[in-house]
């Protein structure tokens, strides 16, 4: 199935991938179920023609967890102009990877945070709770203060590093927040994305940061020439013993007219 995502992800041949312009913001590297269907229809090797069954390889590639709708969370596909992304090849299922042990604790110890009966620990998860406990003795202070500080470090009213995102975004983020999963910082972090690609240097121009360069330039005088020279160059003679060659008078002799 990974030949089949890598031929779908091919520059030339694959499935059109675009940005999408949407209200105040552009949605990157997105496709169309419609554009997927058409691509498996129309692809020589696959052979299919019937559209049920390339809706149904569409729909086994999205429940593999190759490729995943935007806008919702369920694993189908539409034929339709629905936005879908390809999950990045990192996370595919043959990488097999696993969080590490410390990411493993802190959402353990976050889940433990939350007084909601959905996000109370299984059996198993308090056991590998307790296990991480003595494994990480020593550190374990430093597991609570990460779980504790991790979503008000960025998206919070009170946070230490906010991220300026709007009030729709952040509206939509903390409704996620309430039940929170993979997804739940999704519409944050494309706004961010756009962000960062289209309104970084204006940003800057307006920043403190420039205007006190800015400011800084204007306070320092004027570098004269012969100096500034003298040093670059200090073979050719010019510095401070240069002597300054007052223009001679120009003489003109004239033949009187006889």
């Amino acid at each position: 199935m990974e030949a089949l995502v890598q031929k779908m992800l091919d520059e030339q041949s694959g499935v059109p991938i675009k940005t999408v312009k949407s209200f105040l913001s552009k949605v990157p590297s997105v496709f169309t179920g419609q554009d997927l269907v058409a691509w498996i229809m129309k692809n020589e090797i696959l052979q299919i023609n019937d559209l049920a069954d390339a809706l149904h390889l569409a729909h086994l590639v999205a429940s593999h967890g190759y490729l995943f709708q935007i806008d919702d969370h369920v694993l189908t596909v539409k034929n339709d102009g629905t936005f879908y992304r390809f999950q990045t090849p990192y996370f595919w299922p043959s990488n097999c990877w696993e969080p590490e042990n410390t990411d493993y604790a802190v959402y353990l110890c976050k889940r433990t945070m939350q007084n909601k009966a959905h996000l109370e620990l299984e059996d198993f998860e308090a056991e590998n709770l307790a296990k991480l406990q003595k494994m990480f003795s020593r550190k374990w202070e430093f597991v609570f203060m990460q779980a504790e500080a991790q979503y008000n470090e960025f998206i919070d009213t009170n946070a230490t590093s906010p991220v300026n995102i709007d009030c729709k975004v952040m509206d939509i983020t903390e409704e996620n927040l309430k039940n929170p999963n993979r997804w739940s910082f999704d519409e944050a972090a494309d706004h961010i994305y756009c962000l960062v690609k289209n309104d970084s240097y204006q940003r800057f121009l307006r920043s403190d940061i420039f205007r006190d360069l800015l400011s800084q330039s204007k306070k320092k005088g004027p570098v004269k020439a012969g100096a500034s020279v003298g040093i670059r160059f200090p073979n050719l003679g010019f510095g401070q013993g240069m002597q300054r060659r007052e223009p001679q008078a120009q003489v003109s002799f004239s033949t009187p007219i006889s």
